[in-house]
């Protein structure tokens, strides 16, 4: 197990405090229509990457995952300015502006997306793990989804050639108790989610999901075995979000007060009172680290207003192979 140590804890809570204010400047930011098309925000889910990315191996190890996609890839090393750029459509984004919100990827840090299919990225987590069991490069994918995506055939069938191949992939449910507004008690007969890995014979386990010490604990133990070559681990992860499911989410499904509830255990501010109870750092040190991440959140912001939008060029080459497609220089034209 890697060690977790005071400087950890200190890691966390920047990074953590970071990851939500980035996404409360998403909002912002399609609230004034800067931000267009859909936007899934991460609040309440944070410790999910912190517990995560500690336990892996960053120079080998991948993540894949679904639409809710800004604060992964930059617990995995990517410069937040280019995800904000990809979010506001410039050219310096990941995606050079073109793929937008769900569709965040970079190959260099090992980030696979982002994908808007529900489910589409269970399958395309374990080929990426197959190909890395194929050329022996001792690296484990972990392969992330909703709750709702578990509701998906492509699931099963997966779970099924995982085992029988004994592939090194970590699946991961980022279980937020709701499929876009239908919770996991009304769309499942067993809403113990991590139960339908244990009908494969893939050892599965429910973790708690607003604490990354747990989190990273558990995902290390699964991470090593896959190492191995032990085979799969399924992590049913339960976390929440205190926004909607997307910013056109009136949230009539769930109360106020079930919000607040969760709000108690808001991951950021455990983080905040471990701190400070074990005198690891004073309250006005823990202000300034937050002044400094709001901050690099407006660098951020200001990186991206000010880089260009991608040429209309660009648009058909990354769509097409073939340079002379018979109708592009007429619709350039």
């Amino acid at each position: 197990m890697k060690e977790i140590t005071t400087k950890t804890y200190l890691k966390w809570f920047k990074d953590m405090f970071f990851w939500r204010k980035f996404e409360d400047k998403c909002r912002s930011l399609y609230l004034k229509q800067k931000i267009r098309g859909f936007l899934h925000l991460y609040n309440g889910q944070e410790a999910v990457p912190a517990g995560l990315t500690h336990a892996m191996d960053l120079s080998k190890d991948k993540i894949i995952t679904a639409y809710r996609c800004h604060i992964l890839p930059i617990s995995m090393g990517v410069d937040p300015k280019r995800v904000m750029a990809e979010l506001l459509g410039k050219e310096t984004g990941t995606s050079h502006g073109m793929g937008g919100s769900m569709h965040i990827f970079s190959k260099e840090n090992r980030f696979y997306g982002g994908h808007g299919i529900v489910g589409g990225q269970i399958p395309l987590g374990a080929g990426i793990a197959f190909a890395d069991k194929y050329f022996n490069r001792k690296a484990v994918t972990l392969t992330l989804m909703g709750d709702g995506a578990v509701r998906q055939g492509s699931l099963h069938e997966t779970f099924n050639m995982a085992m029988i191949w004994k592939l090194p992939v970590v699946f991961i449910c980022e279980n937020n108790k709701y499929a876009m507004g239908t919770s996991v008690e009304r769309s499942a007969n067993i809403e113990e989610i991590y139960k339908i890995g244990l009908s494969y014979g893939m050892p599965s386990f429910p973790v708690d999901g607003m604490d990354p010490e747990k989190i990273s604990r558990v995902a290390y133990t699964a991470i090593e075995k896959a190492r191995k070559g032990e085979g799969a681990t399924f992590l049913d992860i339960k976390t929440y979000r205190y926004r909607g499911h997307s910013m056109s989410d009136n949230e009539l499904y769930r109360s106020k007060e079930e919000v607040l509830s969760y709000k108690k255990k808001d991951p950021i501010l455990k983080l905040k009172n471990i701190i400070l109870k074990n005198n690891w750092e004073t309250i006005d040190n823990l202000s300034n680290i937050e002044n400094k991440m709001k901050e690099k959140v407006e660098s951020c912001v200001k990186f991206a207003e000010n880089s260009n939008n991608p040429s209309l060029e660009n648009m058909y080459n990354v769509v097409y192979n073939e340079k002379n497609y018979p109708f592009l220089d007429k619709v350039i034209s």
